[in-house]
């Protein structure tokens, strides 16, 4: 095939472009050709669960296409879960089944931005708190909201409130 550099350009391109459904299907295409059990099992789980938001969009008072935001939305979910079943593991001392939490927790991660960690964090809250001016529990919806418009992909709201409450009850 004989390419000119523009439609190269633009294959390229489109291919960077990829929908957070098309990297997990071509993902999912890989892990079958791979012969990864582990892979296309936990694929085929965020595949269904993608359809089933496709009915439940389809089917809705306001009727639309499934798109990333929701898409990020029930992987945050699935995480959320994984991270709950890890901790239930961990106190049971089941290393077999918390193997198997913790393989699907990273795969679903990889599709998310990089979450900040404890420090970074910290650091967002109390730079948060002070431009705000708040000052006591009270202004804790405030906060709260300027860090998930700011930050909704990366930041662990589960450890953001706990530590909101904290700072904000000195």
């Amino acid at each position: 095939n004989n390419f000119s550099f523009e439609e190269f350009l633009l294959c390229s391109t489109l291919k960077i472009i990829m929908t957070l459904r098309e990297k997990i299907e071509t993902n999912y295409k890989s892990s079958l050709k791979s012969k990864n059990k582990m892979e296309t099992s936990t694929y085929r789980l965020i595949l269904s669960s993608i359809k089933d938001l496709d009915i439940l969009n389809r089917s809705g008072v306001e009727k639309k296409e499934t798109d990333d935001e929701d898409i990020k939305r029930l992987l945050k979910k699935m995480i959320k879960q994984r991270v709950e079943s890890i901790e239930i593991y961990k106190k049971n001392d089941r290393g077999d089944l918390l193997e198997v939490e913790q393989s699907e927790f990273d795969l679903l991660s990889s599709f998310l931005p990089q979450q900040l960690n404890d420090e970074e964090t910290k650091k967002i809250c109390i730079d948060t708190i002070s431009k705000l001016g708040a000052v006591s529990i009270k202004d804790m919806g405030k906060v709260m909201g300027e860090l998930k418009k700011l930050y909704p992909d990366n930041l662990d709201f589960t450890k953001a409130g706990p530590l909101l409450k904290e700072l904000l009850n000195k």
